[in-house]
């Protein structure tokens, strides 16, 4: 049976860290909206941000500091319920004004306090509300899996569960620990989207060394999946390694080991970012192979996973593979029809660009469960994808309907 993670894993909390959150009373809800981790001896930081041409101001900032400090990170401040987004100089200068108020509480330079929001955007900022609250936030810090906990639960919004994994592995000795945390529901597009992931581990690396595995780990993982095609303003993947291990990348061993657990640890938040996908009832495994490259194979497999025709019988399970092969012909690859193959499940439903004998009612019954496989081939070389997707049901629909109301 094809499995996905779903549902937060054990929870491993690397040296040199501490978390905590609370409720600021950004979201109406009067859930907790407002968290902290913090690197209590500093942490080198890499970090991948989206590829929306608006964007919030917490980027902004977030990317300023980072070369400002020349990738040193005390602590990271997120808000959920507002994402200070399409807020103009103002909504820069509120999110300058918390680091600094953070720094002062913690002792260092603002540049060093990384922001973080999401939410509804083009609704300003309050920044009173936050600012109140980082002596309390900063003071009921904890250094473990309740804090973890917590941390993750806050920066929740339309997200139905929290989103956590973590592995570790031994160095000799000593061991290291990753820890990643995430929130993701909607507007999830392979060039991130309105995704918050934080990765914290204890292993002693460069910034340069981190951004270099992070964007490996993410090409594989959270940069191949969709729920709706819609690219967020907000988004950012940070990974912070306080060195705490007392293991450094510069040993070739560690470094192999700790690249495998950061593309597991990033997999993992990718499957449970779909699995959670607003109103999602069936999660596509999506294979595109013998493409001529592996680019080739990410734009086919992102114009069938962004074709509402195709979303739509997906919902249904209706196994409608016309709709497959109409969205990888859209796809602006030059493919031939007469060298295609799509597959359901097990079953071949399309052979050479036409119609096959197959079994509907089993197609339809794999189309059904929580999670099915669908395979193209394109004939036109030995490249392949693997890219995580759903469903679009009508739950989607009244889910961001009436979002902002």
């Amino acid at each position: 049976m094809i499995r996905l993670r779903r549902s937060p894993e054990r929870i491993r909390v690397p040296r040199g860290f501490a978390f905590s959150a609370l409720a600021a009373g950004l979201k109406a809800s009067g859930r907790p909206d407002l968290a902290l981790a913090e690197a209590s001896e500093g942490a080198s930081a890499a970090a991948l941000f989206t590829l929306n041409r608006v964007v919030a101001a917490p980027l902004e900032v977030g990317r300023a500091s980072l070369l400002a400090t020349d990738g040193k990170v005390r602590a990271l401040v997120v808000n959920s319920g507002n994402a200070n987004c399409a807020t103009g100089p103002r909504g820069r200068q509120v999110c300058e004004r918390i680091c600094r108020e953070a720094g002062k509480l913690l002792g260092v330079n603002a540049a060093e306090i990384f922001p973080s929001s999401t939410g509804i955007i083009g609704v300003p900022l309050p920044a009173d509300k936050i600012i109140r609250k980082l002596p309390e936030l900063i003071k009921t810090r904890m250094p473990n899996q309740r804090g973890a906990l917590a941390f993750a639960q806050a920066i929740m919004t339309t997200d139905t569960r929290a989103k956590i994994a973590s592995a570790r592995f031994g160095a000799g000795k000593k061991q290291i620990t990753l820890l990643g945390i995430a929130k993701g529901s909607g507007m999830i597009h392979p060039k991130l989207a309105t995704m918050l992931v934080y990765i914290f581990t204890d292993v002693g690396a460069t910034p340069r060394e981190l951004q270099r595995l992070l964007r490996d780990a993410c090409d594989q993982s959270l940069n191949s999946m969709s729920v709706d095609g819609d690219t967020s303003t907000n988004d950012t993947v940070l990974l912070l390694a306080s060195g705490q291990s007392g293991v450094s990348l510069r040993n070739t061993a560690a470094r192999k080991k700790f690249a495998a657990a950061l593309a597991d640890v990033c997999q993992s938040l990718a499957e449970q970012i779909v699995t959670d996908g607003e109103g999602a009832e069936h999660v596509i495994r999506l294979f595109v192979e013998e493409a001529g490259s592996r680019d080739e194979a990410l734009q086919v497999a992102r114009a069938i996973a962004h074709s509402a025709l195709v979303k739509t019988a997906w919902a249904g399970a209706d196994p409608n593979w016309g709709r497959i092969l109409a969205a990888v012909g859209a796809s602006g690859i030059a493919v031939d029809p007469a060298r295609i193959k799509i597959f359901i499940g097990r079953q071949m439903v399309c052979r050479k660009g036409v119609a096959c004998p197959f079994d509907q009612a089993r197609a339809h019954r794999e189309l059904g469960q929580a999670v099915c496989d669908v395979r193209v081939q394109l004939g036109r070389g030995a490249n392949a994808v693997r890219f995580l997707t759903t469903d679009l049901t009508a739950e989607y629909v009244r889910i961001n309907a009436d979002y902002s109301t």
